[in-house]
C-alpha cells in the first residue's frame, strides 16, 4: 500500500520547487527572417515569436505601439455619444453626479481618475463605495436610495454595476439617470441603464477589448474632456497617470491599447505633478530589511535629490511597490483613504494618506504571513498524502480575515499545485472565501457545479469568491473533489512555468538586458522574458530578508567559469538548494554603491537531466537491494518497451515503476491494478535516490 512506502514530507525533503516546466519550441528560421524586419538579434525574436507575434507587421505594432491608428472610442462603444451627452448636460445644468467606486485598485483608481476630471471640467459631484466586509463587492439598493435623497440626478459607476440588474431598476424608478461603466463578464440580462459602456460587448478584435475598469473611465473621461474642447487644460496626463496605475496594479492584460498607453505612463509617472502619486512613490520606495523592495531595483525619482533622475517606470515598480499600498486600502482599510490620496492637490495630505496606505499594507503583510503558515501547517496535517487524490484543497478556518484569503490561496496555488479555496467563518452559520485556479481548472465552472450549496458566488476562469452555510463545508470539498478529478490528471497537479528560451551564463549582460527593454512594458498577456540553464553550480547561499535565498551560481564553458549572482523570493523552504540545478530567472538590474549590475531572478529550479533522467547510464535488469528509512528494498532497471523502467519493491511486494525521463509512476501490485503518482513529491524522492545510488555502486 502507499502508506507503507515513506510518506513523512519533513522540510528537510522539499527540496525544490514543485512545477512542470514548458520550454517553447525554438523556432529558429522563422526567428532569423523576422530579424530583417525588427533589426533584433534572433533571441529577442524568438521572445515576440513565443508571444504570438510572427509577422513583420505584427511586430511593428508591438514594438512600436504608438504607430497603430487607432479607432475613436466613439465607433467603438455604441454608449459612448449618449454618455457624453449625459454627463454634459449635469455639468450645463449643476446636477449632482454621483460614482459609485469599487474598493480594489481598479476600482478606487477609476473613482480618483473620473472624480478629478469630472471636478475639472466643472461637475457638482461625489462617490461612494460598497463596504467590503458588510455588503460586498458592487453598487446596491442602500447606496441608490442615499444618492436618491441628496438629489444626485446621475449615477455612474465604475468597474462594477454590469450585473446589478435590481439596484440600477431600482435607481431608474426614482428617476435618476445611470451610466454604466464596467469591464467584468456580460450577465444573460443587462441592466436597464440609460448606457452601458463594457469593453466585454464589444468584438474580441476590438483594440480596447482588454481594458480594465480604470481604462473604461479613462477613455470616458478623455472623451469627455474632448467634448468640452478642455483636452490641453492640463488634465489629460494625470488621467493617464492613474488610468497607468490601476491598470497594472489590476493585472490587466498588457496588450492591444493598454500597452499604448502603459507604455506612455511609465515615462509619464515619475515626473508626475500629482501630489498623491509623489507621495505614494516616496513611501513605496523602502529599504526595509527583509522586504523584498531591498532587493528589487529602485527606480529612483527627481522627487529624490540623492539619487538619479530616471528614463521610466516599469510595471513591477507598480505592481510590487505601489500597487500593494492601494490594493492593502481596500482588503482591510478604508477606501476613502485612497481616493484622499489621488485627488488631493495637498501635498501634506497626501504624505499622510501615503503613509497610512504603508502602515496598512505592512498589516496586510504580516496578516498574510500568519494565514498563509496556518494554512500550510492545516494542509501539511490534514491533507496533503490525500491530494493526488482529491486534487483539489478546500481549507476553511475560524478568525481569518477574508480581505487577504485571496493572496493566500494564491500562495497555496504556487506551493501545492492544485486549485484552493480557503474561507473563513463569519459566524458560526456563515462561510466566505476565496478560490484559485490551475490553467487546467475552471473556478467558476467549479462554483455553478456547486451552487446548490453555496449562496452567493461568482468569478472568472482563474479566481472566484464564495460563500455559503457553514453545514454544507463536507458536501462542498466532496463536490469540488468530484470536479477536480473530472477534469485534472495527475500531470496537471504541478504550478507551469513557461520558458522562452534557453541561455548560457556567459550571454548574460548588460546588452541583452538592454536588448529586453524593446517588450517593455512586461505583464500580463507580456510576460517578463523567462531563461534556463542547465547544469549550473551552486557556489554560494545563504537565506535573507523574509524568506529568501540569495546565491551565486556558475557554469563552465570551455574551461572557463562564469558567475553571476541571484535571489530567490520565499525560498526558505527549498534551503539548501541542491549543488547541481537547472535553473529558471528573469534578469533584473541591481544598483549598489553607485555600480549596476546583472543579477537572476530565480522562478524555477529542478534537479539536472543527469539526475532526473538516469536510467541510460545502467545496463538493462541490473539489480541492487538497499535499506531506506530501516526498511529493505529491492531494486533494478528493466525493459519497458523500448524504454528502460526503474523499479522499487518494498518489503509488502508493492513496485513503484518510473520510465525513462517520466514524472510520473506508477505504483501497486501489477500494471493493471497500479495508480499513477507524481514521483517528484517529496515522499517519493529520496527512496528513488537512494535507489539509484544503490544501482550506481554495483555498476
Amino acid at each position: 500500500m502507499l502508506e507503507k512506502f515513506p510518506t513523512t514530507a519533513t522540510k528537510t525533503l522539499r527540496r525544490l520547487p514543485n512545477q512542470r516546466w514548458q520550454i517553447y519550441p525554438q523556432k529558429i528560421e522563422l526567428a532569423h527572417n523576422l530579424s530583417k524586419a525588427t533589426n533584433l538579434p534572433s533571441l529577442l525574436n524568438q521572445l515576440l515569436i513565443n508571444r504570438g507575434i510572427e509577422t513583420p507587421e505584427q511586430a511593428q505594432a508591438f514594438l512600436n505601439p504608438e504607430s497603430i491608428n487607432l479607432p475613436s472610442p466613439l465607433q467603438e462603444f455604441p454608449d459612448l455619444a449618449v454618455s457624453l451627452d449625459l454627463l454634459q448636460s449635469c455639468i450645463t445644468c449643476k446636477e449632482k453626479i454621483a460614482i459609485c467606486g469599487d474598493y480594489d485598485a481598479d476600482g478606487m483608481t477609476s473613482t480618483a481618475l473620473l472624480l478629478r476630471c469630472l471636478r475639472w471640467l466643472g461637475a457638482e459631484v461625489n462617490y461612494a463605495i460598497p463596504s467590503r466586509m458588510h455588503e460586498g463587492y458592487g453598487i446596491n439598493k442602500r447606496i441608490v436610495e442615499e444618492f436618491h435623497s441628496e438629489g444626485v440626478k446621475l449615477i455612474l459607476t465604475v468597474d462594477n454595476g454590469i450585473s446589478a440588474f435590481e439596484p440600477i431598476a431600482r435607481a431608474r424608478e426614482l428617476g435618476l439617470q445611470v451610466i454604466v461603466t464596467d469591464h467584468h463578464d456580460i450577465p444573460q440580462q443587462l441592466p436597464p441603464a440609460n448606457a452601458i459602456l463594457n469593453p466585454k460587448l464589444l468584438p474580441e478584435s476590438s483594440i480596447y477589448r482588454g481594458v480594465a475598469g480604470v481604462g473604461v473611465a479613462y477613455i470616458l473621461a478623455v472623451s469627455l474632456a474632448q467634448q468640452l474642447g478642455q483636452t490641453n487644460s492640463g488634465i489629460i496626463k494625470p488621467m493617464l497617470e492613474l488610468f497607468t496605475l490601476g491598470t497594472i496594479a489590476d493585472l490587466a492584460p498588457l496588450t492591444g491599447v493598454n500597452r499604448r498607453w502603459v507604455k506612455r505612463g511609465l515615462l509619464q509617472l515619475p515626473k508626475s505633478q500629482l501630489a498623491g502619486v509623489q507621495a505614494l512613490i516616496l513611501s513605496g520606495i523602502g529599504d526595509r530589511k527583509g522586504d523584498k523592495e531591498k532587493f528589487l531595483p529602485i527606480t529612483p525619482l527627481p522627487l529624490i535629490p540623492h539619487l538619479p533622475n530616471p528614463k521610466s517606470f516599469k510595471p513591477e515598480d507598480i505592481g510590487f511597490r505601489l500597487g500593494p499600498r492601494i490594493n492593502a486600502i481596500g482588503r482591510i482599510g478604508d477606501p476613502q483613504i485612497v481616493i484622499e490620496l489621488l485627488t488631493t492637490d495637498d501635498m501634506g495630505i497626501a504624505l499622510e494618506r501615503a503613509m497610512q496606505c504603508e502602515q496598512i499594507n505592512q498589516h496586510r503583510q504580516q496578516m498574510c504571513e500568519q494565514i498563509e503558515q496556518e494554512a500550510i501547517a492545516l494542509v501539511e496535517t490534514l491533507y496533503t498524502k490525500s491530494l493526488q487524490e482529491d486534487r483539489v484543497l478546500v481549507v476553511v478556518q475560524p478568525n481569518w480575515h477574508h480581505g487577504v484569503i485571496g493572496i493566500v490561496a494564491s500562495r497555496l496555488v504556487e506551493r501545492y499545485g492544485v486549485p484552493v479555496f480557503i474561507g473563513t467563518y463569519e459566524d458560526d452559520k456563515q462561510i466566505r472565501g476565496s478560490a484559485r485556479g490551475i490553467p487546467e481548472f475552471h473556478v467558476f465552472a467549479a462554483l455553478e457545479y456547486c451552487q446548490h450549496l453555496l449562496g452567493k458566488f461568482g468569478g472568472h476562469k482563474a479566481a472566484g469568491g464564495f460563500s455559503l452555510p457553514a453545514e454544507n463545508l463536507a458536501a462542498l470539498r466532496s463536490r469540488l473533489v468530484e470536479f477536480a478529478n473530472q477534469c485534472l490528471e495527475i500531470q496537471h497537479l504541478k504550478p507551469l512555468l513557461k520558458i522562452d528560451a534557453e541561455a548560457n551564463l556567459n550571454q548574460i549582460n548588460q546588452e541583452l538586458y538592454q536588448q529586453l527593454h524593446a517588450l517593455e512594458p512586461c505583464g500580463i498577456d507580456n510576460p517578463d522574458p523567462i531563461f534556463w540553464t542547465a547544469n549550473v553550480q551552486v557556489i554560494e547561499q545563504q537565506t535573507v530578508g523574509k524568506g529568501h535565498i540569495k546565491l551565486t551560481v556558475a557554469q563552465t564553458i570551455d574551461q572557463q567559469q562564469f558567475k553571476i549572482k541571484a535571489i530567490a523570493w520565499r525560498w526558505r523552504d527549498y534551503f539548501p538548494l541542491p549543488q547541481r540545478i537547472d535553473i529558471a530567472y528573469k534578469l533584473r538590474e541591481n544598483h549598489f554603491d553607485g555600480n549596476t549590475t546583472i543579477e537572476l531572478e530565480l522562478v524555477g529550479a529542478r534537479l539536472t537531466s543527469q539526475s532526473y533522467s538516469p536510467f541510460t547510464f545502467f545496463p538493462a535488469a541490473s539489480k541492487a537491494a538497499f535499506e531506506y528509512n530501516q526498511r529493505q528494498y529491492t531494486c533494478g532497471i528493466y525493459q519497458n518497451g523500448s524504454l528502460p523502467e526503474l523499479r522499487i519493491k518494498n518489503p509488502d511486494g508493492k513496485v513503484l515503476a518510473i520510465g525513462q525521463g517520466q514524472t510520473v509512476g506508477l505504483l501497486g501490485n501489477n500494471r493493471q491494478d497500479a495508480k499513477e503518482v507524481d514521483i517528484s513529491q517529496s515522499q517519493y524522492e529520496g527512496i528513488i535516490q537512494a535507489a539509484l545510488r544503490a544501482l550506481g555502486s554495483c555498476k
